[in-house]
């Protein structure tokens, strides 16, 4: 009884920093095309900074077969997209004003920034 507490406890710290505090690798973006990879629960990368008054190109490829990876949400800019599995969609953004715009699947359980600098 008590091994299966310790598992628990430890599977439950693990989506705790997964979700919360696991840093995504970062890339930077200048007015070209970009591949963002959503797989094993995250976007990859998560964090890009892009140029602004500069448009540019992501390019979503869902390697995950969850449900919740199936739309990414761009709020600020009112863009969703459906991902289909394993092809390649083109997010055409326009030149962007300075500041972070988040983007995320419908639950915000897969979560991203653009930072326009």
């Amino acid at each position: 009884m008590m091994i299966i507490n310790i598992i628990g406890f430890a599977v439950i710290a693990l989506i705790i920093w997964w979700f919360w505090f696991y840093k995504h690798p970062t890339a930077a973006i200048t007015g070209a095309e970009f591949v963002i990879t959503v797989e094993a629960g995250a976007y990859t990368p998560a964090h890009l900074t892009l140029a602004a008054n500069t448009p540019a190109t992501l390019i979503f490829l869902r390697k995950d077969a969850a449900p919740c990876a199936e739309l990414v949400m761009f709020p600020q800019l009112d863009i969703n997209q459906t991902l289909p599995f394993n092809e390649a969609i083109s997010i055409d953004l326009p030149e962007l004003k300075p500041g972070q715009y988040a983007f995320h699947c419908q639950m915000q359980m897969y979560r991203g920034v653009l930072n326009v600098e």
